[in-house]
């Protein structure tokens, strides 16, 4: 105990003599709890150079601290801020740390050696968190600090370690053509932490140019084939922009800050090198080529003695770089291994698209599962006991290998009758469809009794059930169409009564896929919504102006997307038959008209498109929805999309952490009321445990908003 009071001591004392780099530090103390057990991270007792030194000319420094060290996990922690061409070479010697310079450093440039949480204790691995030395080449250190905040512009989520590079804007970039993170170094670096937030230090009073980047394989390099990528459209200087508060999260253990800026992170597809990765065959009848970047140019496609009308070209991602080619053939004429070719534009060596050919052998067979060998081992079995017995053997008929899962139950009036087919269709009678309207929907009960009548009257008849004669049911136009995106989805649309029951027969041989295989006969019963069990979310879109386009989502409570509208523009929009209960509503700028998210441009610097969700008068984003009932909302789109700035930030950042404490609370009340349970159950119940544990919830609220407690560590001017 007496070790870690003393280092409880040296920790405070340490902070007054090393100042700023060493500020973090101090929130991370906590008073000694427990055994003897050292819980304690590593204390700095020297510096030589000490911390903050200028005019540095030397090439060693020497960290001590009162115990031995290990270093761990140098390559992913460790980074020197700006960087340097050779990284610096960091061993153990004595209680301490020794740093070799191997660059030549620039003159009057403030440097930062971060180690991140690399060093450890020799004997129970306690990290120290965040640790920095800091010193100049010049007369003095640069002080300057900004904060901000890198996102998925995709998912919404925050990007865990993101790095942060600063580049002054003096560096050469042509306009509308951004190279900056291609061609140079940064000058500056942070590193975010796991909530998405960072704390760059040492900054110049100068503008910059600021990128984040994920840096996916820890080379501190942007690779653009893999890494996210995220930029700010204009320059930032710290002296501009405005004073923010630091904290120190004690759910998390880290210091975190309202953030001044906001990256949207994104991949840009269009760095990546175009190449055949990959070529399968994992069906008789299909081919699949993947490609290493979004569409391919692909000039010819050829499987030798298969002619290219008896082709089916299926695009399966909306970058076309996954693309299927169905052999419309019979089976017999596809041996084991097909040979082909595909030509297509592939990037040279200095990044140029230019004709390739790539030689194709692919090879397939079919392999009996060990459920199919058995079903045949027994048939051969039986047919061997049958021939024994001088009885005719009447072998099972095969199963039909033609796959299609088809939509039954209740349907939307507004919605399809959807058929997902195992390969694409080359044959469909459309007319052969037979669809019933079998009169009004019925409820559970009757329902029930309906079931029973017949069941009695099967009884009677001696049977076990009456067969359904559907001939003297009225029947009802519809339309089959094959959808816009997947060519292997077809759809029956109708005029579809509200609750009302159909019946639906697909006679054997309407289907025919590339495969020569046709359907057995398919039936199923729908039952349309009804209306009065469903509300109704009506949205007044307030465009920007009116041609301004967007997406609607209903999202259910946890944001999942339950439907959406595309192309809406200033008017009335309605989601019909959305089930009781909370929902949210978020919105996509779509300004191409597209319908869909898509992602930003480095190069051209073009930020990906925005999603933002829609939040009322209140601040709520949670609406309530009832049986029979309307919920309307209108939707200004210069409110939602209003340029993003330092207050509407940390909004968005407040309301993500009352989430998240929330959260903790509930999980928090969960554990204590089953603890409680068991306390009741092993000692016969009482009312002296329940109110125990209200005392210890109402010490973990207080806990817990002691975390978010936005007045930490504050200054003018963002010094510190």
């Amino acid at each position: 105990m007496k070790k870690l009071l003393v280092k409880r001591l040296l920790q405070v004392a340490m902070v007054g003599l090393f100042g700023s780099s060493l500020l973090w530090r101090c929130a991370n103390i906590t008073s000694p709890q427990g055994g003897p057990k050292d819980s304690l991270p590593p204390i700095i007792v020297s510096a030589n150079p000490g911390f903050f030194t200028t005019n540095f000319t030397g090439k060693e420094i020497y960290i001590g601290f009162d115990e031995y060290v290990q270093i761990k996990d140098q390559q992913k922690e460790f980074f020197t801020s700006p960087m340097m061409k050779k990284t610096p070479t960091i061993t153990t010697s004595g209680k301490g740390i020794r740093i070799t310079i191997l660059d030549t450093l620039e003159e009057n440039q403030t440097y930062a050696l971060n180690f991140g949480n690399s060093i450890v204790d020799n004997n129970e691995g306690n990290r120290l968190s965040d640790f920095r030395y800091v010193f100049s080449t010049g007369s003095e250190i640069d002080s300057m600090v900004m904060s901000g905040y890198t996102v998925s512009a995709s998912k919404g989520d925050s990007v865990s370690s993101s790095l942060i590079f600063f580049y002054p804007a003096e560096v050469d970039s042509i306009p509308d053509y951004d190279s900056i993170l291609l061609k140079y170094k940064p000058a500056a670096v942070a590193k975010a932490a796991t909530n998405g937030i960072f704390i760059a230090q040492n900054l110049k009073p100068i503008d910059y140019k600021i990128y984040a980047i994920a840096d996916k394989n820890n080379n501190f390099t942007y690779d653009p084939e893999t890494d996210m990528v995220g930029f700010l459209d204009s320059v930032h200087n710290p002296l501009r922009e405005p004073d923010f508060r630091a904290w120190y999260d004690t759910t998390r253990h880290y210091l975190t800050a309202e953030p001044q800026l906001y990256f949207k992170m994104f991949t840009d597809g269009r760095f990546k090198r175009q190449n055949l990765a990959e070529s399968k065959r994992e069906m008789q009848h299909k081919v699949t080529l993947f490609f290493g970047a979004p569409n391919p140019e692909v000039l010819e496609f050829s499987i030798d003695s298969i002619a290219p009308e008896e082709i089916v070209t299926e695009y399966v991602t909306r970058g076309k770089d996954t693309i299927n080619y169905w052999l419309n053939v019979p089976s017999e004429r596809l041996g084991d291994t097909l040979k082909g070719r595909v030509i297509y534009l592939k990037h040279d060596t200095i990044n140029n698209l230019v004709p390739d050919t790539a030689k194709l052998s692919l090879f397939w067979k079919y392999f009996e599962s060990k459920e199919e060998k058995k079903a045949r081992e027994e048939e051969e079995k039986k047919k061997e006991k049958a021939l024994k017995d001088s009885v005719e053997y009447v072998p099972p008929v095969p199963k039909n290998p033609f796959k299609v899962d088809m939509a039954k139950g209740e349907l939307n009036p507004e919605k399809t009758i959807s058929f997902k087919f195992e390969m694409p269709l080359v044959a469909v009678d459309t007319t052969a469809i037979d669809l019933r309207l079998a009169g009004a929907a019925l409820s559970p009960e009757e329902e029930k009794k309906l079931a029973e009548e017949k069941k009695k009257e099967a009884q009677k008849k001696g049977v076990e059930s009456i067969a359904e004669d559907v001939s003297e049911l009225p029947t009802v136009p519809y339309e089959l169409f094959q959808d816009s995106v997947d060519m292997k989805i077809w759809h029956l649309r109708a005029a579809w009564e509200p609750k009302s029951k159909y019946k639906l027969t697909v006679p054997a041989g309407a289907f025919r896929n590339v495969a020569g295989q046709s359907n057995d006969t398919l039936r199923s019963d729908h039952t349309t919504f009804d209306p009065e069990q469903f509300g109704t979310v009506i949205v007044n879109v307030v465009g920007k102006s009116p041609q301004s386009q967007y997406v609607l989502y209903l999202n259910d409570e946890r944001g999942k997307t339950i439907a959406e509208i595309k192309n809406a523009t200033t008017g009335k929009h309605l989601f019909n038959y959305v089930k009781p209960g909370k929902v949210k509503i978020s919105v996509l700028e779509d300004p191409n008209g597209n319908g869909m998210w898509d992602t930003g441009n480095l190069i051209e610097r073009r930020q990906p498109e925005r999603t933002e969700p829609y939040v009322d008068e209140m601040g709520e984003e949670v609406m309530e929805v009832k049986a029979n009932w309307e919920v309307e909302i209108t939707a200004d789109m210069n409110t939602i999309f209003k340029p993003i700035t330092f207050e509407t930030i940390n909004e968005q950042l407040r309301k993500t952490e009352a989430v998240r404490l929330k959260k903790i609370l509930e999980d928090r009340e969960k554990k204590r009321q089953e603890k409680l349970k068991q306390e009741q159950q092993q000692q016969g119940g009482g009312l002296g445990g329940f109110s125990s544990g209200m005392g210890s919830m109402k010490g973990a609220v207080n806990s817990i908003g002691g975390s978010n407690g936005m007045g930490g560590m504050g200054g003018s001017r963002n010094r510190y």
